[in-house]
């Protein structure tokens, strides 16, 4: 059966129709995106990744908002510490969508409105630290502007994951006189450390020589000590030695007196005849009396030694047979 020309114009027209309102009724959502609805320019819902469908001319796709976590390079800015030193200093904020909505429709440009947030945050927070905090404490500033920016953040559904400073710049005639202030650091700290080295040698030096002259103290006074107890012992010796003879005496033996005598008397010889400064010795003794001497001496080996040989007369040389009477 024929259709007249017109009417089937009119069915393909209303098939292509039906097909093309199927279509724009039918969403697809990619992975890390929500789609926001709008229906008659108001917003009405989110649609999440997959397939979605929407009413056709009564409903319309508002914003492709990217939910996944971004970075945003923020321009390098010059900032003055609290004790007026200019810094330059670069940045990067990390952050990522979590409501889509808010997102869209709380603020017009997400990106501009982070990276102006940020740069100011930055100013604030240089302002509010010393050149030399802001040099070493680079983690707590993350913090703080971490901590400010996520709260600013927050109305427009968006968290802010983390900020980072990459660098900061100092004017080259700052940077020479840190670098000079530097220098001077160390070589003040090599010099204490110099110092302290000769000190403490100084002081183990001080101690040696204590101790050595502890030693040589205690070195005398041992020496003194068995010098005065040797001279003691032979003091002792000799006492006794003047007692015996001293009782030989009194008990009426006369040779013990005479060996007495000759031993000092030798004595006194051999001190002579070895002192150093002298070459000659010249004895003013009379022979008759050093024979006499000599006799009492031989007298006394033979009583000690229980000799048979008679006593010689006083005065009598020795090896001198004395005269018959």
């Amino acid at each position: 059966m024929n259709l007249p020309f017109g009417l089937s114009v009119f069915a393909v027209g209303a098939a292509a129709l039906v097909i093309l309102t199927l279509a724009a009724g039918v969403k697809i959502v990619p992975q890390g995106y929500v789609y926001t609805v709008e229906r008659f320019g108001r917003y009405a819902r989110s649609l999440g990744a997959g397939l979605a469908l929407i009413v056709p001319f009564v409903e319309r796709v508002g914003r492709r908002v990217n939910v996944m976590e971004q970075v945003i390079d923020v321009p390098s800015q010059q900032a003055f510490t609290r004790d007026n030193a200019g810094v330059t200093i670069d940045a990067v904020v990390f952050y990522q969508v979590l409501d889509a909505a808010r997102a869209s429709y709380e603020v017009s440009n997400l990106d501009l409105a982070a990276t102006t947030l940020t740069m100011t945050n930055i100013r604030t927070v240089v302002g509010g630290m010393d050149l030399d905090q802001l040099l070493a404490h680079r983690d707590e500033i993350n913090e703080r502007l971490l901590r400010v920016m996520d709260a600013a953040a927050s109305p427009w559904g968006v968290k802010i994951n983390r900020i980072e400073i990459k660098d900061i710049l100092l004017p080259p005639d700052l940077a020479g006189a840190m670098a000079r202030q530097m220098k001077a650091e160390r070589e003040k700290r090599a010099s204490i450390l110099e110092a302290e080295g000769q000190r403490a040698a100084e002081i183990l030096r001080a101690e040696g020589r204590k101790q050595s002259a502890i030693l040589e103290s205690e070195g005398r006074k041992e020496a003194a000590f068995r010098d005065a107890e040797a001279r003691e012992r032979s003091a002792e010796a000799e006492a006794q030695a003047t007692n015996l003879v001293s009782r030989a005496i009194a008990e009426g033996d006369i040779a013990a007196a005479n060996f007495l005598v000759a031993e000092k008397y030798v004595d006194a010889v051999r001190a002579l005849a070895t002192a150093p400064n002298q070459r000659v010795v010249v004895v003013p003794i009379e022979a008759a009396a050093l024979a006499g001497t000599l006799g009492g001496i031989g007298e006394l080996t033979r009583a000690v030694f229980g000799e048979g040989t008679p006593p010689r007369r006083a005065g009598t040389p020795p090896n001198v047979t004395p005269p018959r009477t």
